[in-house]
């Protein structure tokens, strides 16, 4: 090569690698001219999933303040806290899209099972919610604690989940409103129907909370008071939620012999209220109605195709868990629970209950025959100390000890207990489960409070759900019977809900997300609480960050409690 030519060559060199410079700089994760690029966190090369369901990719992860700043390669770059995430999935902090844990994260903020599943946000509102409240709900809400006390320091929704930031919590949270708690707050608890002026005030309850940030309206349909509200009241109530674009979710009117009846009934107030709608815990409870999933399905694509938002979340075991209540008619907590409480000393009235109880019927949700029989049915929570220890006995097991019929037994224990009992209710098909996880809309929830193995915990017992319900979605259906892909159940713990709820800058891992993720082993990650041995945590989930802070490190917790109260996109800011 002549002089003049490799002087050409050598300028052309020289201008590549200048124009080559700002490129290798970022993927080197520094900026052009300047030294390595310094974060708050890096973790490091692990396998990324970002929530949008596509292939995972090996990266690295930085965290500045409250937020993701960079995916990619930062081998160059420095941080004060590195955390080797080799071998290791990334993924943005999971969603619990049907969370108990109003009241226990007042007791204990770290929320020690759900973190430790990967949980950095939890979404309240099954119906009931922690507000709007008047003085006699206030009184009320103090009236039914058990295990946890705690003084009610709130009025509003909104106000509840500031208390809970203010507080501590090592969660995101964020809450519907519920449908029962605005009709027990204009009508009381009984069997009545609002008056166009009282309907006004229900409405206006809705616009204040939605204005100050709910997520629209939880329904919860098969329990009193809920179950007296005809379908017309709930689209007014979802017509000011859609102003705000709030949601609707629902505990259905049924979930087992009417269950078609129901998902028609919820897809009616999505069309004519104007919002997206979602059924809670989906499934075809009792065995004759098992059958029915497919049409289910059918209802729902059917909707989805027409444009309807119509959504579902579920929990990934083949039993429930409620009240005992939920076996009695809904007519006998017309008034409230002291109105049912005197019903039950009425032997009269007693064989009226034992006798519709035992008598299947379309007219309400009747899980003592939907179990098919009571050794399918676990007693699983009083506030009596004297009660406790038949928990985890089944209703048949309790009914043969004590000599009464079961249907007798259970009337006995809700007026023993003054309460309304907790029960785990075997219902639902391991076949449909499956069928439910690949359906691309659903995504998980655990309907249950956050437990720990500690503490005032320990006094009661609950449903493996609370502490298993996502590791086993992971471990047991997505590793070991390969249901669905992990990136695709990744997306249905993460973007999935965060898109459905309107969540801001939440559910994917990218920059300009807030901070929320998780590092956790597919290979390992299990659920461990069985129905028989319920408090256990699980395992497999290494590191949890929520708003850039870590709860959770190397399996154990920090006690950092870094999570806020997250709001609806209608927010009046």
């Amino acid at each position: 090569m002549c002089k003049s030519a490799m002087t050409t060559f050598r300028k052309l060199l020289a201008l590549t690698l200048i124009l080559a410079l700002p490129v290798m700089a970022a993927a080197q994760g520094q900026r052009p001219g300047s030294r390595p690029r310094t974060f708050d966190v890096i973790i490091r090369g692990g396998t990324v999933y970002d929530g949008t369901g596509r292939a995972p990719v090996r990266a690295d992860v930085g965290i500045k303040g409250d937020f993701i700043v960079a995916v990619g390669n930062l081998k160059r770059a420095t941080a004060p806290t590195i955390v080797d995430a080799r071998g290791l999935a990334i993924a943005p902090g999971f969603i619990n899209m049907l969370s108990w844990s109003t009241e226990s994260l007042i007791v204990d903020g770290r929320s020690q099972g759900e973190i430790r599943q990967g949980i950095t946000t939890q979404i309240f509102g099954e119906g009931w919610s922690m507000g709007p409240l008047n003085e006699r709900l206030k009184q009320q809400m103090i009236a039914e604690q058990s295990d946890y006390k705690f003084p009610v320091e709130w009025t509003t929704l909104a106000e509840y989940l500031i208390f809970l930031e203010r507080r501590g919590v090592s969660q995101n949270v964020a809450s519907y409103i519920g449908a029962a708690t605005i009709r027990q707050y204009v009508l009381g608890e009984a069997d009545v129907q609002p008056t166009p002026a009282q309907l006004a005030e229900m409405r206006e309850l809705v616009r204040r909370e939605m204005e100050a940030g709910a997520l629209g309206i939880g329904s919860s349909l098969i329990y009193a008071p809920a179950f007296y509200a005809k379908t017309e009241e709930l689209i007014e109530l979802c017509k000011v939620a859609a102003k705000y674009k709030g949601k609707y979710i629902s505990h259905m009117r049924s979930e087992g012999n009417q269950l078609l009846e129901a998902v028609r009934e919820l897809i009616r107030i999505s069309r004519e209220a104007g919002l997206p709608a979602e059924i809670y815990h989906l499934k075809a409870a009792g065995q004759s109605n098992w059958s029915k999933m497919d049409e289910v399905i059918a209802l729902v694509e059917d909707a989805r195709r027409q444009g309807l938002k119509i959504t579902a979340d579920m929990y990934t075991y083949p039993a429930g868990g409620t009240g005992l209540t939920a076996c009695l008619p809904p007519w006998t907590l017309d008034g409230g629970y002291d109105a049912l409480f005197k019903r039950l000393q009425d032997p009269t009235t007693r064989e009226k209950i034992k006798r519709e109880v035992t008598t299947p019927t379309n007219e309400w949700e009747n899980l003592y025959l939907a179990a098919g029989t009571p050794e399918r049915i676990i007693l699983s929570s009083f506030n009596s100390d004297k009660l406790k220890p038949l928990m985890g006995k089944t209703l048949g097991e309790v009914a043969r000890t004590s000599g009464t019929d079961p249907v007798v037994t259970i009337m006995d224990l809700i007026l023993e207990d003054r309460s309304r009992g907790g029960a785990i209710y075997f219902l639902m098909s391991e076949e449909n489960i499956k069928k439910q996880i690949r359906l691309p809309w659903v995504s998980f929830g655990s309907d249950a409070a956050s437990m720990a193995t500690e503490g005032v915990f320990l006094k009661s017992s609950t449903h493996p759900r609370a502490y298993g319900n996502f590791a086993r979605l992971l471990g047991k259906y997505v590793r070991e019977e390969k249901v669905i892909p992990l990136a695709e159940a990744v997306r249905r713990l993460t973007g999935l809900p965060a898109t459905n709820l309107g969540l801001d800058r939440r559910g994917f891992l990218k920059e300009g997300m807030f901070a929320d993720v998780v590092v956790f082993d597919p290979q390992t990650i299990a659920d461990r609480a069985t129905f028989e041995k319920l408090h256990q945590y699980s395992v497999g989930v290494r590191h949890v960050f929520v708003n850039g802070v870590q709860a959770l490190k190397d399996g154990e917790h920090t006690n950092a409690k870094p999570g806020r109260a997250l709001w609806g996109p209608g927010k009046i800011r």
